[in-house]
C-alpha cells in the first residue's frame, strides 16, 4: 500500500504521511480523515488539502491514552498540576509558512461561502404554491415529522409539511453572539423565586432557538426546517430495553421486547451514526472524560458514542452531498461545515425528492375535523410577509389546509402538546390526559471550571485544524445498567459551548452561587489557578492557558418523576415541572459530577438555572404530553401514535403523533434515536393498515438546486371533465404559473417587495331570492355597508402582497402582485376563506372611468365547507383627490367589495389574452359592501413593507424603485391640475365594438349641400322590421350612437330590437362643410332630405328595394320614428315648426336634452353675460371663425396658450381631467358628461368623436339658449315656437329626457317644452300628458346618455320602451334575443367595460 500511517499504541507520536494516492479509510471508501488522494482536490478536515506542488500533506497524530494538554505532555492522576504552562508542542509549527498549514489558512471558509453572497438550496416552497388540500399534512420537521413526510411521499401521497421556523442550510446558521440573539425566541412563564410569575413572549417566533420558561424546569428546542435536529448534539443512543418495559408504555411495546429493534435499524440506515474516528486528532475533552471515568471507577462504562456527524465527505444515505466534520463544536447553534446529519439532509430531502411540498414560517395552532367529514382542517399562522406586526390579527385570522386522509403531528413534545390542547379547546374531543406526564428526560447541565487539564470545549466557527474542538459530544459514561432500580440509571456526556455563549462563560462561572471549589490546594496551585482566571479575563476566553479553555461541560440524561404538565395561559404554553429540580436523584448526580470535577482539579458549577432560579433545570429533551398508553384514561395516543377520541380505546382515523410527545417516561438517554424509531414504527403500521406500499428505491445523488426526481405526478384527466376535476386542473395550472414566475425571478436574481394589509368593514349578504343583479355604484356599496352594519355583518381580510420583480410591477401596465392570506365573514358559509394566488393591481388604469386609478383585489376564496367564491374589490383614486389630502386617504383606504359565486367548472385561462376578462363579475353576486383600513392597521402595514433581493444593493434598488413608482402615481393624481396635458394619440386603443354599417348614402339637400346617411340593418329578424331615424347633435357624427369604445352601443341596442337604424351626419356635424357658417336652422334641410329618402326607399319597414329606378306600386310610406339629440333635436324642431318637415312623416320623437326651448345652463350663460364682449365675437377676433375641438402639441401658439388657460376653468373636483380636447369641448359647449360615466378609451380618444363649430352657429346657439326659443337665421332671428307652429305637432308623441347633471342645457329646456305640449294638446288627447312624457336621468350629464359605458342599462331601455310603445302593436313587449350581447349581460361582462 503506497501510503503509511505509523502510530505507536504506547503513545509514541509519529507522523502520518499522505503520498497523494488513494488512502484506505476505516470509516468507509473515502480518504483518511476526509483526505482525498487526488492532487489538487483533497477535501480534508477543516479544509486541509494536499499541497499544490504535489508534496505530501502531514497531520500530527497523538494517540496517547491521556489527555492531550496544551500544557505538559502528561498530567498525572495524582494531581500534579505542574504542567499548566509548559510549551505547546504545536506552537512551533502552526505559525510557520513551511508547516502543514498556516493559521491564517485555517481560518478561510473552506466549507461554506459567505451567506450574504452564497446561493443555498431551497426545498421548501413559497406559500403561493400551496394547494387547497393534500392527502397528508405533516406538522413539524424534526425526526418524527421528517419520517412521516418521507414515508408518505414514497407511498405516493400528496404531502404537505408545515414548519414554524425558516429553511437554513449549512453556511446560514448563526455563529456569533449577535446573530444568535437575533434567532432567539422566548415564551412561557418566567418564574424565579424572587419575582412574581409572569407569562412572557418575545423575540423572533421563527428563530432557531426557542427558550421556554417554566415553573421547575425550562426547555430549549429548535425551530427551522429540520427542527431540533439542527441544534442537537447528534447522539444516537438507543433506549435501554429495561426502560421500555415500564408500565407506562402500552402493552404492544412493553410485552414485545425488542419490537423497536428493526425500526432503530431503519433509522440508523438513514441517519448513519458513527463514532468519532480513532484515526482522527485526539480531543482533549474526550480524553478528560475518559480520565474522569477512571476516577469514578467507571472505565468499563466509558466509550465513544455513535453520533450523526459525518467524518467523511460524499453523499449520505439519501443522496445529499455532505462534508467531513470541521470539529468546530458549534453543534448547538447549527453546523456550518455541512457535516451534521439532520433531518433536513436526510428525511426531508428524501421527501422533497419524492414530491412532498414543504412550507416554512407556518405555525400550526389547532386542528379540527373537516365540516365535509373527510379528513381534517389544520389551522396555522403564517409568519411570512412580516404578518406578526398585526398582533391582534396574527393569531385570529388563521390560514388553513385540508388534510383529506391523515395529519401527522411532529412538532415536538411542547409544540404538539400545545396544538392538541388548543384543538381540544376548539372542539376536538380527546383524552383529558393531554398535556400531562411530561418529562425533561432527566436532563442536567453542569461545568467543571478551571481544571488542571486543557479541555478545549469552547466552540469556534473556524478553529485551527491543528487544534480541533470536535463535535459537541463524542464520549459517554453509560451507567444505565446494573441498577436494582432502572430509574437510577444515567449517562454522563461531555459537551461544548457554542461561540455565541463563550463571551459570557467566565462571568457566569465565576459568580454562580453554589459553586464547589477545589479543596486542599497549595498556595502555588491557587496562584496558578488565579493566573488562569486572569488570563481568560484579560486575554479572552480562547486563551489556551486560561480557565475557560480548561472548563469541562457535563450533560446528563437520567430519569425524573414525569410529573410535569403543560397548560395554556393567555393562549401561550406554560410548563409546570413540579419537583423535578428538588429531587434527591438530582442531588446525587450533582455529587457524582462534583467528584469527577474535583478529581481533575476544577471547580464544580451547577446548572445556571438551577442556581439562579430556585433549583430549576434546563432540558433540551422535553418529552411526553401526548403519551402512549393502552386507553384514553391513562394516555392520549395508542401504541401507534393515534390520538384517542376520549377515555376509551377508540382513536381518530388518520390523526397520528410521531414525535417525542408520545414517549410516556424518561429514557435516561438522548431520545432522538427512539423518537425516530417510534415514528418509523407508526408510519409502518399506518401504511399496512391503509394498504400502502412505501417505495424503497435508493436516491441518486440529489441536485438540490434542480427539480425533484419523483415529483408528485399531476393527474391525468379524461377529455370530458367533471366540475371537481376542472377545479383540480385549474389549481394545478395556477400553481404551475406561479411557480414559473417565482422561479424566473429567483433565477434572474430580481428584486421585489412585499407588505401585509388588514382591512375590515361590513359586507351585506344578499337574500337567496335575489338573482344577483346589482349596480356597481358607490351609492349601492354604501347602502349595502349600512345594511350590513345594522345587521352586524362584519368582514375582514388579512392579506400579504408579494411582488417578486419590482421592475415588472413598475413597468407592466397591470402593476400586479400576488395575494395570499385569509378572508373572514361569519355570515358567509365556509368562513374563514383561504386566499392563494390572488391578484393585486396597484394604480391600475380604470377603463371604466377616465383619469381614475384603481387598487384592485381579485381572488378566488376556498371555504372550509369546500365552497368557492370570488372576491372583487377596488379602491377608487380619481380626480377628487386633487389637492385634498384627506380625500386621498379616504380613497386609498376604502375598498368597494363584491363577492360572487364562482361558476362551476370554470375553465382554465390558458393564455394571457383572457386575463382582462377574468376580473369581470361572472357569477351570481352573493354579497356587497365596503371595507376600510384603520389608521392603527396602516401603521402596522408600513412596518411590514420589505424589499427582497439577492443582496443589500438589490434590496435598496427595489425599495427605491417601488417608492418612486408609488410616489409618482400618487402625485399624478394628487396634483392632477398641474400634470402635463393629454393630447390626442395617433394609436387607436380600446376600440372593442366595431359596428359596421350596412350601407351609406350621400344625401343632397334642397339647397345643394351634400351630407351622409348611414344605415344598419336589424340583427333580430324574429320581429317585424321598423325604421328608426337618429339625429346627432352639433360637432359630432354617427359615432355617438355607434360608439366603438363600448361593448353595447345605441345602434347595437336598437338593431337587436328589430329596428333598421338610420343615422345622419348633417352639415353642423363632423363634416368639412360644417366650417361654412351653417346653423341649426339650415340643418333642417338635411333632415328633410333624409326623411324623404327613407320614406321613398323604405316606404314600409318590412322590405327594401335597392333599385330606385324600378317601377313600384305606390304605397303610402309609414311615418318614421325619430330620436334626436341636442342641436340635432333643435334642428328637427325648426323643420317641424316651420313646415319644412311634414309632421305626418314622423311617427314619434324622442328628444335628448332639448327640443324647441333651448335654455343654457349656468356656465354657458356666464359666457354670454359675464364677459363685456360675447365669447363668440372675442374668439372670432383672435382666432378666426372656426373653433376646433381637437388640438395637438404642434398647434398654434394661440391655441396652445388657450389649452393651458383652460386648466383653470372652474368645475367640480371630481370632474378634473388633463385631456386637452375635453377642456376645449367644455369651453365651447360646457362639460358634456359626468366623467365617471365614460370609460377610459372613450375619454382618451374623445377627439375622434368631435369636430368643431363655426362662429355663426355658435352665435345662433347663444341667442337661442339665452332667450329659450328655437330661431331662424339672422339677421331676423325669428322665433319659431309660436302657437301657430306648435299646432303642427298635434299628433306626434314625444319623450323628452335630460341628464340630471347636465352642464350644457338646463333641465328647464325639456320641462318648458313638456308643459307647452301638454297645455296645447291635453284636451285633444282626452287626458293630460298621455302623448307626452318627460324623464330626468339621475347621475348623467349631456352626451354620456348615449356614450356612457352603462347607458345600455340606464338609458337605452326606457328609450326603447317608448319607441316600442309608439311603433309596435299595443301590448308588445321586447324579448331579449339569444345573442352575444345577452351573454355579456348575463355574465356581467358589460359591467366591467
Amino acid at each position: 500500500m503506497p501510503s503509511a500511517l505509523a502510530v505507536d499504541v504506547n503513545g509514541v507520536e509519529k507522523v502520518a504521511v499522505v503520498t497523494g494516492v488513494d488512502v484506505s479509510n476505516t470509516n468507509g471508501s473515502e480518504a483518511v480523515n476526509g483526505l482525498r488522494g487526488r492532487l489538487g482536490d483533497m477535501n480534508g478536515v477543516n479544509g486541509v488539502n494536499g499541497g499544490p506542488d504535489g508534496r505530501a500533506g502531514t497531520w500530527p497524530i497523538n494517540t496517547r491514552p491521556g489527555p492531550s494538554s496544551r500544557g505538559s505532555s502528561s498530567s498525572e492522576v495524582n494531581g500534579d498540576h505542574s504542567g499548566r504552562f509548559t510549551a505547546d508542542p504545536h506552537s512551533a509549527v502552526e505559525n510557520e509558512a513551511a508547516g502543514p498549514r498556516s493559521r491564517p489558512f485555517a481560518h478561510i471558509r473552506t466549507w461554506a461561502d459567505d451567506p450574504k453572497t452564497a446561493s443555498f438550496p431551497r426545498i421548501s416552497k413559497s406559500m403561493e404554491l400551496m394547494r387547497h388540500s393534500y392527502d397528508c399534512v405533516v406538522i413539524g420537521s424534526g425526526y418524527g415529522g421528517g419520517v412521516a413526510a418521507a414515508r408518505m411521499a414514497r407511498a405516493g401521497k400528496q404531502v404537505c409539511l408545515l414548519e414554524r421556523g425558516k429553511e437554513r442550510w449549512p453556511g446560514e446558521f448563526p455563529g456569533g453572539t449577535g446573530n444568535a440573539m437575533d434567532q432567539l425566541h422566548y415564551s412561557g412563564q418566567f418564574a424565579p423565586p424572587w419575582l412574581p410569575k409572569k407569562v412572557i413572549h418575545g423575540g423572533d417566533p421563527t428563530g432557531m432557538f426557542h427558550l421556554i420558561f417554566g415553573n421547575g424546569q425550562n426547555a430549549v428546542v429548535g425551530n427551522g426546517l429540520g427542527g431540533t435536529s439542527l441544534i442537537n448534539a447528534n447522539v444516537f443512543l438507543e433506549a435501554d430495553e429495561d426502560v421500555l418495559q415500564f408500565d407506562a408504555w402500552p402493552k404492544e411495546i412493553r410485552d414485545n421486547k425488542g419490537c423497536l429493534r428493526e425500526y432503530y435499524k431503519k433509522a440508523s440506515e438513514v441517519l448513519e451514526p458513527e463514532e468519532y474516528p480513532r484515526d482522527w486528532p485526539t480531543l482533549p475533552k474526550l480524553e478528560l472524560l475518559e480520565k474522569q471515568a477512571k476516577y469514578l471507577n467507571m472505565t468499563d462504562k466509558f466509550h465513544r458514542v455513535k453520533q450523526t456527524t459525518r467524518f467523511r465527505s460524499g453523499p449520505n444515505s439519501c443522496g445529499v452531498e455532505m462534508s467531513a466534520s470541521a470539529c468546530t463544536g458549534q453543534d448547538a447553534t447549527g453546523l456550518n461545515d455541512g457535516s451534521k446529519t439532520t433531518t433536513l439532509v436526510t428525511y426531508l430531502a428524501d421527501a422533497w425528492n419524492w414530491g412532498a411540498d414543504m412550507f416554512c414560517e407556518s405555525e400550526v395552532r389547532y386542528i379540527t375535523q373537516a365540516p365535509t367529514g373527510d379528513g381534517y382542517l389544520v389551522y396555522f399562522a403564517w409568519h411570512g410577509g412580516n404578518r406578526g406586526h398585526f398582533k391582534t390579527n396574527f393569531e385570529e385570522d388563521l390560514m388553513w389546509i385540508h388534510a383529506k386522509e391523515a395529519v401527522f403531528l411532529g412538532a415536538g413534545a411542547i409544540g404538539t402538546t400545545e396544538i392538541l390542547l388548543r384543538s381540544k379547546q376548539m372542539g376536538l374531543k380527546m383524552s383529558s390526559r393531554v398535556g400531562q406526564n411530561m418529562s425533561g428526560n432527566g436532563d442536567m447541565l453542569a461545568f467543571g471550571y478551571n481544571t488542571d487539564s486543557e479541555v478545549n470545549a469552547m466552540g469556534k466557527q473556524f478553529p485551527s485544524p491543528y487544534h480541533p474542538i470536535g463535535p459537541c459530544i463524542t464520549g459517554i459514561i453509560d451507567n444505565r445498567k446494573g441498577h436494582e432500580n432502572p430509574l437510577d440509571g444515567y449517562v454522563i456526556e461531555e459537551g461544548t459551548v457554542p461561540e455565541a455563549l463563550v463571551p459570557f462563560m467566565q462571568a457566569l462561572l465565576e459568580f454562580m452561587p453554589g459553586s464547589i471549589e477545589m479543596k486542599g490546594e497549595s498556595l502555588i496551585e491557587k496562584v496558578k489557578a488565579n493566573i488562569a482566571r486572569a488570563g481568560s479575563l484579560f486575554l479572552g476566553p480562547y486563551f489556551r492557558r486560561g480557565a475557560i479553555e480548561r472548563t469541562q461541560v457535563y450533560l446528563i440524561m437520567s430519569h425524573d418523576s414525569n410529573q410535569a404538565y403543560l397548560t395554556l395561559k393567555e393562549d401561550k404554553p406554560v410548563l409546570e415541572f413540579i419537583g423535578v429540580g428538588r429531587s434527591d436523584h438530582v442531588k446525587f448526580l450533582n455529587r457524582v459530577l462534583e467528584k469527577a470535577t474535583r478529581a481533575v482539579g476544577g471547580t464544580f458549577v451547577q446548572n445556571p438555572a438551577y442556581s439562579l432560579m430556585g433549583q430549576q433545570q434546563v432540558t433540551v429533551h422535553p418529552i411526553g404530553g401526548a403519551c402512549m398508553s393502552d386507553t384514553g384514561n391513562t394516555g392520549v395516543t395508542n401504541h401507534a401514535g393515534e390520538v384517542f377520541t376520549g377515555s376509551g380505546t377508540e382513536t381518530y382515523d388518520g390523526l397520528i403523533v410521531t414525535d417525542g410527545s408520545i414517549i410516556p417516561a424518561s429514557l435516561g438517554a438522548n431520545p432522538f434515536a427512539t423518537i425516530t424509531a417510534l415514528a418509523e414504527r407508526s408510519l409502518d403500521l399506518y401504511a399496512k393498515r391503509k394498504g400502502l406500499t412505501i417505495n424503497t428505491e435508493k436516491n441518486d445523488v440529489l441536485d438540490l438546486f434542480a427539480l425533484p426526481k419523483h415529483p408528485h405526478r399531476r393527474s391525468r384527466y379524461p377529455p370530458k371533465l367533471e366540475p371537481q376535476q376542472l377545479e383540480e386542473r385549474q389549481e394545478e395550472e395556477d400553481i404551475l404559473h406561479a411557480h414559473k414566475s417565482i422561479a424566473y425571478a429567483l433565477r434572474m436574481k430580481d428584486s421585489g417587495f412585499g407588505f401585509t394589509e388588514v382591512m375590515s368593514g361590513h359586507i351585506h349578504r344578499l337574500h337567496t331570492n335575489d338573482e344577483g343583479n346589482f349596480r356597481d355604484t358607490i351609492d349601492d356599496y354604501e347602502l349595502a355597508a349600512r345594511t350590513a352594519k345594522s345587521l352586524c355583518e362584519t368582514a375582514r381580510f388579512f392579506l400579504s402582497i408579494q411582488a417578486y420583480n419590482t421592475r415588472s410591477v413598475v413597468n407592466d401596465p397591470k402593476h400586479s402582485a400576488n395575494l395570499t392570506g385569509t378572508f373572514s365573514c361569519p355570515t358567509l358559509e365556509g368562513s374563514p376563506f383561504m386566499v392563494r394566488r390572488g391578484n393585486f393591481n396597484l394604480f391600475l388604469v380604470d377603463t371604466k372611468a377616465p383619469g381614475t386609478r384603481n387598487l384592485t383585489y381579485d381572488f378566488d376564496m376556498f371555504g372550509t365547507n369546500e365552497r368557492r367564491l370570488h372576491f372583487h374589490g377596488y379602491k377608487v383614486v380619481d380626480s377628487s383627490v386633487a389637492l385634498a389630502p384627506m380625500q386621498f386617504w379616504r380613497s386609498t383606504s376604502t375598498l368597494y367589495v363584491t363577492i360572487t359565486e364562482r361558476p362551476a367548472g370554470r375553465t382554465y385561462r390558458s393564455s394571457a389574452e383572457n386575463e382582462d376578462d377574468f376580473f369581470c363579475l361572472r357569477g351570481k353576486v352573493v354579497a356587497q359592501g365596503i371595507m376600510r383600513i384603520e389608521p392603527r392597521d396602516f401603521l402596522s402595514e408600513m412596518l411590514t413593507l420589505a424589499p427582497t433581493g439577492a443582496n443589500i444593493l438589490g434590496k435598496v434598488r427595489s425599495a427605491a424603485n417601488f417608492m418612486t413608482f408609488f410616489t409618482r402615481k400618487s402625485m399624478s393624481l394628487f396634483l392632477a391640475p398641474f400634470t402635463p396635458l393629454q393630447y390626442p394619440s395617433q394609436a387607436y386603443s380600446g376600440f372593442i365594438n366595431h359596428t359596421p354599417r350596412t350601407k351609406s348614402y350621400k344625401i343632397e339637400a334642397s339647397d345643394g349641400v351634400i351630407t351622409s346617411l348611414y344605415v344598419w340593418e336589424p340583427t333580430n329578424t324574429s320581429v317585424p322590421t321598423k325604421n328608426l331615424f337618429m339625429i346627432p347633435g352639433a360637432s359630432v357624427d354617427h359615432q355617438i350612437f355607434a360608439l366603438p369604445t363600448i361593448r353595447l352601443n345605441a345602434v347595437n341596442y336598437f338593431q337587436r330590437a328589430g329596428y333598421r337604424v338610420f343615422v345622419t351626419v348633417h352639415r353642423i356635424g363632423m363634416l368639412m362643410v360644417a366650417q361654412n357658417d351653417w346653423t341649426t336652422f339650415d340643418t333642417r334641410l338635411d333632415l328633410q332630405a333624409c326623411l324623404q329618402f327613407i320614406r321613398k326607399r323604405w316606404p314600409t319597414g318590412a322590405e327594401t328595394d335597392p333599385d330606385l329606378t324600378r317601377t313600384r306600386t305606390q304605397v303610402e310610406p309609414e311615418p318614421v320614428y325619430v330620436i334626436a339629440h341636442c342641436m340635432g333635436s333643435v334642428a328637427l324642431s325648426a323643420g317641424l315648426l316651420d313646415g319644412t318637415i311634414d309632421a305626418k312623416w314622423v311617427k314619434g320623437v324622442t328628444c335628448s336634452q332639448v327640443f324647441m326651448n333651448p335654455i343654457w345652463n349656468c356656465m354657458n350663460l356666464i359666457k354670454i353675460l359675464a364677459l363685456p364682449i360675447p365669447a363668440d365675437r372675442l374668439y372670432r377676433f383672435f382666432a378666426g371663425s372656426w373653433f376646433s375641438c381637437t388640438t395637438g402639441k404642434d398647434d398654434s401658439y394661440v391655441q396652445k396658450a388657450l389649452n393651458e388657460l383652460l386648466r383653470l376653468m372652474p368645475d367640480d373636483r371630481k370632474e378634473i381631467c388633463n385631456n386637452a380636447t375635453c377642456h376645449r369641448i367644455s369651453l365651447v359647449f360646457a362639460r358634456c358628461w359626468n366623467h365617471r360615466n365614460l370609460n377610459e378609451a372613450t375619454h382618451r380618444q374623445i377627439d375622434r368623436f368631435f369636430g368643431g363649430v363655426n362662429m355663426t352657429l355658435l352665435h345662433l346657439l347663444m341667442k337661442q339658449g339665452f332667450q329659450g326659443h328655437v330661431m331662424s337665421n339672422g339677421p331676423l332671428y325669428e322665433q319659431l315656437d309660436t302657437p301657430e307652429n306648435i299646432r303642427k305637432l298635434r299628433d306626434i308623441p314625444f319623450l323628452l329626457f335630460v341628464g340630471g347633471d347636465n352642464a350644457v342645457l338646463s333641465p328647464e329646456s325639456t320641462e318648458r317644452t313638456y308643459e307647452i305640449l301638454t297645455d296645447a294638446f291635453s284636451a285633444h288627447h282626452g287626458g293630460a300628458g298621455i302623448q307626452y312624457r318627460r324623464r330626468v336621468v339621475p347621475d348623467y350629464g349631456h352626451l354620456d346618455v348615449w356614450m356612457g359605458r352603462n347607458a345600455w342599462k340606464d338609458v337605452y331601455p326606457f328609450v326603447l320602451e317608448e319607441v316600442d310603445r309608439v311603433v309596435r302593436p299595443q301590448g308588445y313587449k321586447f324579448q331579449e334575443p339569444d345573442d352575444e350581447f345577452k351573454r355579456m349581460i348575463s355574465s356581467g361582462e358589460l359591467l366591467a367595460q
